[in-house]
């Protein structure tokens, strides 16, 4: 209470000062000669130029609040993690709001993040080459298109521990393999094996784990993951494994894994905004693949229930992976995508082979 009757009082004395002030500046200027014919000229020359200084900044003012940033989703392919960081490094550094966008990063609901993007319940999905390829070999394909790779190559392969003594895909024979149980995957292990002179018959196959790291100790010799995440974690948990990439032992399986895909028919009708958010996207990766530390921070927050060390871990390893040896963040080579989907028709299976560069595009990448 006393303080709001010392404000009173001041405002009112402030208040008397003006007013004695102004009564006397109105007394000095009576006392002026003047030219009232010049005075009321400027005086309406000023008002006519204030007036459409107010009016502009207004108008200006009122554009800048209407400009409504437009919505777009971004579907993931299952839980946040460092395949995802260049996304959330875009959101966090305010790249989607400077090219005019509100995007929404949401995790997958039930069911296929590709089926969701054809149907248009996103803009942008996570998806994978392998996990296309039925798609695009059926007679009515899901209406998506890959339009950026998120890792330039095949980052998966066999991890086993030291000891059970796999150095190569023919020591596998005889192991004990934990499996996916896909085709796909089947199909790749058993060339694997046979191509360098071991018995993919022998072979022992295990349900998956998810927890590699329990699961070598007892329930496998070895198990396919990705390295950034699984072979990492492992690392962490002092366990010395073998890896072997796919890719070096089949040059077909180097496939894109994972893509950023969207749906056809907005691309159609938006090919501007889908350059410029693949501007805003590329931003972000290219900002995780230098400085992996923050990236892995980014992550974090929007992650928390991540395991800080893994998350942070696993940046380091896969920020390298991004761009890699490509010539620029998302591009996609064209004799890689088209490999694998030949090797596939070949390998029978996929029924329907798939055309040359369908499925795919670089036109909606910066520009390099």
């Amino acid at each position: 209470m006393k303080q709001f009757k010392l404000q009173a009082f001041l405002s009112l004395m402030l208040v008397m000062v003006l007013a004695f002030t102004a009564c006397g500046d109105n007394k000095a200027k009576s006392e002026e000669p003047k030219d009232e014919n010049k005075q009321t000229e400027s005086e309406d020359t000023s008002k006519d130029s204030e007036g459409e200084e107010n009016k502009e900044a207004t108008e200006g003012s009122e554009e800048e609040a209407n400009k409504e940033l437009k919505p777009i989703r971004i579907v993931l392919d299952y839980v946040p993690n460092t395949n995802h960081t260049g996304l959330y490094c875009a959101k966090e550094m305010g790249l989607f709001e400077e090219a005019g966008f509100d995007v929404e990063i949401m995790q997958p609901p039930e069911g296929s993040t590709t089926q969701l993007i054809g149907s248009g319940g996103g803009e942008f999905g996570i998806s994978f080459q392998d996990f296309l390829a039925p798609n695009f070999a059926s007679d009515n394909p899901v209406p998506v298109t890959a339009v950026a790779a998120i890792l330039q190559h095949n980052t998966s392969g066999i991890m086993a521990l030291k000891e059970a003594g796999i150095k190569s895909p023919k020591d596998m024979t005889g192991k004990r393999y934990s499996t996916w149980d896909l085709d796909i995957e089947k199909a790749i292990i058993k060339q694997m094996i046979n191509d360098d002179g071991g018995n993919y018959d022998e072979l022992e196959f295990v349900p998956y784990s998810e927890n590699l790291v329990a699961y070598l100790k007892e329930g496998a010799d070895c198990a396919w993951g990705f390295y950034a995440w699984d072979g990492v974690n492992l690392e962490l948990n002092d366990m010395e494994i073998d890896y072997l990439p796919v890719k070096d032992y089949l040059p077909s399986a180097d496939y894109y894994t994972p893509v950023i895909i969207a749906n056809n028919e907005w691309l159609a009708n938006n090919p501007e905004d889908a350059k410029a958010i693949m501007a805003a996207i590329s931003k972000g990766y290219e900002y995780a693949a230098e400085n992996p530390k923050e990236a892995a921070e980014y992550l974090l927050k929007n992650a928390p229930e991540l395991t800080k060390e893994l998350a942070v871990a696993s940046q380091e390893w896969i920020s390298k992976e991004y761009i890699s040896d490509a010539k620029q963040f998302g591009y996609i080579d064209p004799a890689r995508w088209n490999a694998f989907y030949a090797w596939l028709f070949e390998a029978g299976l996929i029924q329907k082979e798939i055309p040359a560069d369908f499925g795919f595009t670089n036109e909606y990448l910066p520009e390099k």
